[in-house]
């Protein structure tokens, strides 16, 4: 099978940077390549003012991706960007995927992830590419596991 190449955004925060090298190698190694959207030391933003950042910044790079995927670590709940930048993806119509970090083994989730992710997996480059590619909608564990079911609010135009 030729590689699949997804345009995607990341939602992250930057301490977890050096993950986001590990997933895109994890999806390279299972025959999807990803053009990242998002902000990282590789492509920073030198931007001061968060309403400049969101939306000249963050708004565009988001609304050009297919899909919003959100690295899932202890810290990625506390981020007020994570969280907007979610809202924003959901806003455009963009499915919204959460991957729990590889060796992460369970912490909370952001709030919008929570309400409006597609699909949460664990660190399995094919559950991934799945998820990315709406085979699989539901939520995982770090292990695999289910989680228990919940509903999701989706809202139309």
């Amino acid at each position: 099978m030729p590689n699949q190449i997804k345009n995607v955004f990341i939602s992250h925060i930057h301490e977890d940077d050096a993950g986001l090298d590990k997933l895109k190698s994890l999806l390279g190694r299972n025959d999807m390549n990803i053009r990242d959207y998002s902000i990282n030391s590789d492509k920073p933003n030198n931007a001061q003012a968060e309403g400049y950042i969101k939306s000249e910044i963050l708004a565009p790079r988001i609304r050009a991706c297919g899909t919003m995927v959100v690295y899932i670590t202890p810290d990625t709940k506390v981020s007020d960007y994570v969280n907007w930048e979610i809202e924003y993806a959901q806003k455009q119509g963009k499915r919204i995927v959460g991957v729990w970090a590889h060796g992460q083994k369970d912490c909370e989730i952001p709030e919008a992830l929570d309400e409006y992710a597609d699909a949460i997996v664990g660190w399995r480059g094919n559950n991934i590419i799945d998820a990315i590619n709406g085979k699989i909608n539901g939520c995982e564990r770090p292990d695999g596991s289910a989680c228990a079911l919940r509903d999701i609010k989706r809202y139309g135009c």
